[in-house]
């Protein structure tokens, strides 16, 4: 075997890496679709052009646009939940929910589109992510909501709504995705700066804290 040949195999790729590299390109450039043309408006046609791949890749993967609009739900939903599984009753609630804080804004910053597509569903009734509302995220939601009873049992925090308290932290951080806009208009910039996320970090993060009765330091 050449010396060629042997570093062509050497450097080949492996089809996993292939495979997932094209999902979370067509992902990515559904997510721009979804968002700017709402679900009705989106073609996987012009999905596959905006992801720079032939048509039947797409649906390789994907077998019908609407499995690729639930892929984008189910994603950032997955995200969300992430966030809200690494929140653990040792853990006390100063650092935690500035933790939280910080994962969930980040997100919106990362991903706006999918925060906003997730959001425009739900004003639809959610057609799409219902299952996913009354199974995983239900779970998820009332393992959170056990988290902060915890802390306000161990006296770490005033004896708040925990349901309300996570509907707030959702509201407050998931705006800076989907009212981006409105914000870039007020503030007068093209875009959202990370100064923005921010300064919206720690002052979320002092509302919060201050609000439940978390001693800062």
């Amino acid at each position: 075997m050449t010396e060629k040949k042997k570093t062509a195999k050497r450097t080949r790729r492996p089809l996993t890496e292939i495979r997932q590299e094209n999902i979370d390109q067509i992902v990515k450039a559904a997510e721009k679709q979804f968002a700017d043309n709402g679900f009705s408006g989106t073609t996987v046609s012009s999905i596959a052009e905006a992801a720079g791949l032939p048509k039947p890749n797409v649906l390789y993967y994907f077998k019908s646009k609407e499995g690729l609009y639930r892929a984008v739900l189910k994603r950032i939903l997955e995200l969300w939940m992430e966030a809200m599984h690494d929140l653990h009753a040792e853990d006390h609630p100063r650092e935690a929910l500035r933790g939280y804080i910080v994962r969930k804004l980040r997100q919106s910053r990362d991903f706006p589109d999918a925060s906003k597509i997730f959001a425009a569903e739900i004003l639809h009734g959610a057609p799409y992510v219902r299952e996913e509302l009354e199974g995983p995220l239900k779970r998820q939601f009332d393992d959170t909501v056990a988290v902060f009873r915890a802390w306000i049992a161990k006296g770490w925090m005033d004896p708040v709504n925990p349901e309300h308290l996570l509907f707030t932290l959702w509201a407050s951080t998931q705006s800076y995705a989907d009212f981006a806009l409105q914000m870039k208009v007020l503030l007068g910039r093209e875009e959202l700066a990370d100064d923005d996320f921010d300064n919206a970090i720690e002052l979320l993060t002092r509302l919060v804290l201050k609000g439940c009765g978390v001693k800062m330091v």
